[in-house]
């Protein structure tokens, strides 16, 4: 029920990898390791956790997640394979202060910044093609080369933006880490039937009151905020997958009243149910 830690291997003749992953259908799978971790989805889409935020991926992301930054992905039902490149190395993988030399200093601002993780904009085009290609670099130094091109591209990307709100950030408390992993494992699978706060505290084995201050200082939201969060992104998938009514939409997101549906709707999505299905439902082929 705690998140994997994901122990490091690498290939013997570099400090960094970087690998195509490929299967069926991402799987829910919390986990967080000591790595920065690039990640381009190249097929697919579905759904990220990283982190406290929950928001939907499609292929073309192409994301920077921080060290011990707690993330998984999860695929859409049904929408057949699941591909991503992920690039994976330490902040001393090319020195232990490679990074905080002069002509570097930018990259490792943006390593900073990571702590939330980065989303990164259009403009990262170029570097999106050199990550694709980096599995098939045609040895370790010239991949070496590749990465510092991949990362100097994405440091100059003014229109990268943090993932994860500013009141997350990872805690080193081993106990308290597998409190809030196993509710939030709980709540990925749960969060379209009725939550209870005495019911979630118990997962965690704590007391309500406790737990809900404890949620709050550690996620930097209400246990409320974050199954609203969970409800919402589960309606959008809904509405731009499905044509079930309104009605049936919020039912099956979790939500039994319909007023509080569109209220919770509106707060986070800007717009209105109606309104997010005319705007992101597929275009027919001209």
């Amino acid at each position: 029920m705690r998140p994997r830690h994901e122990q490091w291997g690498l290939p013997p003749d570099t400090t960094f990898k970087c690998f195509n992953r490929s299967e069926p259908s991402f799987e829910f799978g919390w986990h967080h390791h000591a790595e920065y971790e690039l990640v381009l989805i190249t097929e697919g889409a579905g759904t990220r956790y990283v982190g406290t935020t929950v928001e939907p991926y499609r292929p073309g992301d192409l994301m920077l997640i921080g060290p011990d930054l707690p993330h998984t992905f999860t695929s859409e039902p049904d929408d057949g394979p699941a591909r991503a490149t992920v690039l994976q190395f330490r902040h001393d993988c090319l020195g232990p202060d490679f990074f905080r030399l002069p002509q570097f200093r930018a990259t490792g601002h943006m390593l900073d910044r990571s702590a939330r993780g980065l989303l990164f904009s259009t403009c990262a085009e170029t570097a999106r093609g050199q990550l694709a290609r980096l599995p098939q670099a045609a040895d370790s130094a010239a991949a070496t080369i590749t990465l510092l091109d991949v990362l100097s591209h994405l440091a100059k990307d003014t229109g990268a933006v943090p993932i994860t709100g500013q009141g997350y950030a990872p805690t080193p408390d081993t106990d308290a880490r597998r409190r809030i992993d196993d509710v939030c494992r709980h709540l990925q699978q749960a969060h379209t039937r009725p939550v209870t706060l005495s019911g979630i505290a118990a997962i965690a084995h704590m007391a309500p009151t406790s737990f809900s201050r404890f949620f709050r200082r550690t996620m930097g939201r209400t246990l409320t905020e974050y199954v609203n969060q969970l409800r919402i992104e589960t309606a959008c998938r809904l509405l731009t997958t499905t044509e079930l009514p309104i009605t049936d939409v919020a039912s099956r997101s979790g939500y039994q009243n319909l007023a509080n549906f569109n209220r919770r709707f509106l707060e986070l999505k800007a717009m209105r149910p109606r309104e997010y299905r005319a705007a992101h439902w597929p275009k027919p082929a001209s």
